[in-house]
């Protein structure tokens, strides 16, 4: 199911994402993509987040900065990453979809 998440829709413009959110500090701590423009996945791990207060569309804090964690050919390699990430830091999913238009440039 996670693998299924991250996915691009070139004919409508759809980017499916996820985030690994801590949810005792209520914020986003990793983000998972495909990188269309590269062809392949990625996963960044939260550097910075919307000052003071949570996203109420959301439910947490957004980040507004990241490192890159690491680059992934299949979206079941990413999964796994997200798995462990998830195991090891105590960390829920949250997924979101992104059309073409919605992104900020």
């Amino acid at each position: 199911m996670i693998a299924e998440a991250l996915f691009y829709d070139e004919e409508y413009g759809a980017l499916g994402n996820l985030s690994l959110v801590d949810p005792r500090e209520g914020k986003e701590r990793f983000i998972a993509s495909y990188v269309p423009e590269e062809g392949h996945f990625t996963i960044e791990e939260a550097t910075a987040w919307e000052p003071g207060e949570v996203d109420e569309e959301v439910g947490y804090a957004l980040a507004v900065d990241s490192r890159e964690y690491g680059i992934y050919d299949t979206p079941e390699a990413a999964a796994e990453a997200l798995l462990a990430l998830a195991r090891e830091h105590d960390l829920l999913p949250s997924i979101t979809l992104l059309f073409e238009e919605d992104e900020v440039s």
